[in-house]
């Protein structure tokens, strides 16, 4: 149902691509003025197109096209290179953000072409989107009744996806978009391209660097995601975040006057809130989601307004997500992980594990909704979870925060002894999800990653 494996004996070994790449080139890309959003000023910018082969182990076979943009260098006398940036998601377009002001530094901007590619199923790229399938069931299920309800509903609304959005559908997973990567940089005409990925992204940048780790100039993977884990970890490395967000708020809370919460019980009051909402799990659930969600920038300050709201009778209203991100998973988080629940049993062993591993937030709504959302879906995911294997990258910069209730501290530490010879991590002592922008030592040390190659002799951190 899914498609072909692709390469993923390859991407275990960090081998050379399938010789299904060699004879296809990619035509160049035609450059011209980027499409006009009513509600933004210009883009600073331009934009193209890049035609890849759909399956990549039939590359005579029929094409996608895929969105790109980029920014000029600003000082193309002294320019290094290409810049790729992916925002990650999955469902974020990366054409925007290579072209958002302000992002990477005056430096950065003057001596890279910042380039950004809408990957499969995103922004202008074959774009994903589920026919509505009507209200879901929970995806708590408090019995066996509950959970085969929810597995019949799941069934039918991939398959009813997946019907809407073929052929892309059964194409858009990391290792795809990893060869399309590399298809852009021939496309751009460079013989080794440096990268920024955040949050997803930095899938991306990892597989492209186990298939093409000599075509990297540089390579930085801002908040990492663990390709390795497996459904315990996935769930309940997340849930051990959450509740160590939680208590970085608590701790600001109790120093700041400015907390709605100041000088109570921060702990007592979120449990009120959840009391509160403990009639209807959807309230509670979209508490829980928006308070996490919170905890990105981080934003305290609208987590215990929205705490203190609910514990005081005002419940929030349904969380929105952004993007096509409900979509766009099932085709590419339930086919880059295992996360196939097969029995309620299973099912109420890993909530056991979310609830003692994250007690206050009762586990994380994002890595428990992701898994949910897999369930029901058959066969092997098409590219395998695997540790990663780099032997031939040139050192990698890795940043990520040490509160980061999106991808977890401990997620870093992992891809990080899975290549201890090629890669730096530079820890920020803070809280929330991506590190780059943080402060003058987070900026500052990519940077010169980036403009020199010098990363830091050995692990680093920065304050918060």
């Amino acid at each position: 149902m899914w498609g072909t494996v692709l390469a993923s004996a390859l991407l275990l070994t960090g081998g050379t691509p399938a010789v299904a790449d060699a004879g296809w080139s990619p035509s160049p890309i035609v450059w011209t003025d980027c499409p006009l959003d009513p509600d933004s000023p210009p883009p600073d910018g331009e934009c193209g197109t890049l035609q890849v082969p759909l399956d990549w182990n039939r590359p005579s076979g029929p094409t996608i096209s895929l969105a790109v943009a980029r920014h000029r260098s600003t000082d193309s006398a002294h320019r290094i290179g290409v810049l790729l940036a992916d925002l990650g998601g999955p469902g974020s377009a990366s054409t925007e953000f290579a072209l958002t002001p302000g992002f990477f530094s005056p430096e950065v901007q003057a001596r890279f072409d910042v380039v950004g590619f809408d990957v499969r199923g995103t922004g202008r790229s074959a774009f994903i989107e589920c026919p509505d399938t009507g209200r879901a069931p929970s995806d708590e299920p408090a019995g066996q009744a509950e959970f085969a309800a929810l597995q019949a509903y799941n069934e039918k609304a991939v398959s009813g996806c997946r019907a809407a959005n073929l052929p892309i559908f059964d194409h858009a997973n990391t290792a795809d978009n990893a060869r399309d990567m590399d298809a852009l940089r021939r496309a751009l005409g460079e013989a080794r391209i440096s990268y920024l990925g955040i949050s997803y992204g930095t899938l991306l940048g990892q597989q492209y660097a186990e298939l093409h780790g000599d075509r990297v100039r540089a390579l930085v993977l801002d908040s990492s995601i663990d390709h390795s884990a497996g459904l315990e970890r996935f769930l309940g490395d997340r849930a051990t975040a959450a509740d160590e967000a939680f208590g970085q708020f608590a701790a600001w809370c109790d120093r700041d006057t400015t907390c709605a919460l100041h000088g109570q019980d921060v702990f007592d009051v979120w449990r009120k809130a959840l009391a509160v909402t403990s009639g209807e799990p959807r309230n509670q659930n979209d508490l829980r989601d928006l308070v996490l969600k919170s905890f990105y920038r981080p934003d305290w300050a609208y987590a215990a307004q929205l705490i203190a709201d609910t514990a005081a009778g005002n419940p929030p209203v349904t969380a929105q997500f952004i993007f096509n991100y409900p979509s766009i998973r099932l085709a590419v988080m339930c086919q880059d992980f295992d996360l196939r629940i097969r029995s309620f049993a299973q099912y109420t062993a890993l909530h056991a594990g979310e609830l003692r591993r994250g007690p206050l937030m009762r586990g994380s709504t994002l890595s428990h909704s992701e898994a949910m959302a897999c369930l029901g879906i058959q066969g092997p995911p098409a590219n395998p979870p695997h540790r990663l294997s780099i032997p031939r990258a040139p050192r990698i910069l890795m940043l990520n925060s040490r509160y980061d209730p999106a991808t977890p501290y401990a997620w870093a530490l992992a891809v990080h002894r899975q290549a201890p010879a090629n890669t730096t991590l530079l820890t920020y002592e803070g809280a929330g999800h991506g590190v780059y922008p943080r402060n003058t030592c987070t900026r500052s040390a990519v940077d010169r990653y980036l403009l020199t190659l010098a990363a830091p002799p050995h692990d680093v951190s920065c304050p918060a």
